[in-house]
């Protein structure tokens, strides 16, 4: 995400009340999230998702 922010002008000094913020950071979770969603389907398909740690702490 820093990465992102670095790369477009204006991103690391823009305020919250600035659209330029608001598009860099949702730009950011977009990208962020098309990487993690592939990620964690492989994770799920194989037993080792978020939820199965939550049987070891006796949450059904």
């Amino acid at each position: 995400m820093i990465l992102l922010l670095r790369s477009v002008p204006g991103a690391m000094a823009a305020t919250l009340g600035q659209p330029l913020f608001w598009g860099s950071l949702a730009l950011a979770l977009v990208i962020a999230g098309a990487f993690a969603y592939p990620v964690n389907r492989w994770l799920i398909a194989r037993g080792r998702g978020h939820a199965v740690i939550h049987q070891h702490h006796g949450h059904h």
